[in-house]
């Protein structure tokens, strides 16, 4: 008997060729699908990058300040010399220099108070009329905060005026929870220089999200506390005097420590010739003075001293004298050359100490 040759592989071939084609037809049929899954481009900005930990945080700025050794020496130097000023000066020499600071912060803040404007709400609460009274309560704040008051590493709740009511809402975080990690922070950081301190702190305020509407003069005004906190004469280190550039944020903490020794410098300087051209004219003044008789003009040359524009009002609030006595103690001194006129108006007049 004859074998007939096995056809099935064949058959199986051409099943197979037949799938595939039936395959392909159906692959066809479905454009309408998405193609095949590919890599994604890598042209996507990166993701907001982690926040540093306290321990790199603390570190970078040990870095920044082993860096700037020389110039730190330098401006702790300068605040050391205006504090032993200070101390041996009269009271109102730390008025006056906290008067001109804050006026200068105002700027920084973006709230341009000028020191005569500052001096008529300080002393007498006089306002114009198209001057911000919320803006000058801020920096009149300032004023008190930069001669006196508990310092913020001690009280820093006190010194803000932020005590939080008793009503205060469930979503809203207390200003105590908000201030203990800032806190936290500066006293790990007790091993740097309190000027180091001082910029780290007035760097990260913000990060911490204790600023409010008035952030960066509180900022401010913290950090200069804290840069003087162990003199003995003077109660805040000047930060504006002269140009708030020290003030300028960004970069690494290495950038922003030698501006702001550079800022620092420049302030501690500016207010070395504030108390010098103030001693030279208060020495003078004494002396014209010393034929007169009573007590207005000495009154009110120590006014002169501490407040660096005076109108004829807050003279007489402030020395307890008449109207007449400071308007003709004013005429006397103004024609000696002792003081001069700044407003050129024949009302609402103020004068400053003419050096």
């Amino acid at each position: 008997m004859k074998h007939q040759p096995h056809v099935f592989h064949d058959d199986y071939d051409t099943l197979i060729l037949e799938g595939e084609e039936l395959e392909q037809s159906s692959e066809d049929d479905l454009w309408f699908l998405p193609g095949p899954m590919e890599e994604e481009p890598d042209y996507l900005p990166p993701g907001p990058r982690a926040e540093p930990c306290d321990a790199e945080v603390l570190e970078d700025w040990r870095k920044a300040e082993a860096g700037h050794a020389a110039r730190l020496a330098r401006v702790a130097g300068r605040l050391c010399a205006l504090d032993d000023r200070l101390k041996r000066g009269p009271e109102g020499w730390r008025h006056r220099l906290a008067l001109i600071e804050a006026a200068d912060l105002s700027w920084f803040a973006g709230d341009s108070i000028g020191p005569d404007r500052l001096a008529l709400w300080i002393s007498m609460r006089l306002s114009g009329v198209q001057d911000d009274t919320a803006a000058l309560a801020r920096v009149g704040w300032a004023v008190r905060r930069l001669t006196g008051g508990p310092g913020p590493e001690q009280d820093l709740s006190a010194l803000h005026d932020r005590r939080d009511p008793e009503n205060l809402g469930v979503e809203t975080e207390p200003f105590v929870v908000r201030a203990s990690g800032w806190l936290d922070l500066m006293g790990h950081a007790d091993d740097l220089h309190p000027i180091t301190r001082a910029a780290m702190g007035f760097h990260l305020w913000g990060l911490a999200g204790l600023g409010q509407h008035g952030d960066r003069m509180e900022a401010a005004v913290t950090a200069a506390r804290i840069a003087a906190s162990e003199g003995r004469g003077t109660v805040f280190a000047p930060l504006a005097m002269g140009g708030a550039g020290g003030l300028r944020a960004g970069g690494p903490p290495d950038a922003r420590l030698a501006r702001w020794l550079e800022g620092m410098e420049t302030a501690c300087l500016t207010a070395m010739r504030q108390l010098d051209d103030i001693e030279a004219w208060s020495a003078r003044a004494v002396a014209e003075m010393a034929s007169l008789s009573g007590r207005t003009p000495p009154a009110l040359c120590a006014v002169l001293t501490e407040w660096p524009f005076v109108s004829a009002p807050m003279a007489e609030a402030l020395t307890d004298a008449s109207r007449a006595a400071v308007q003709r103690n004013l005429a006397w001194l103004e024609a000696l050359g002792l003081i001069r006129e700044v407003t050129g108006q024949r009302r609402f007049r103020m004068w400053r100490a003419a050096n």
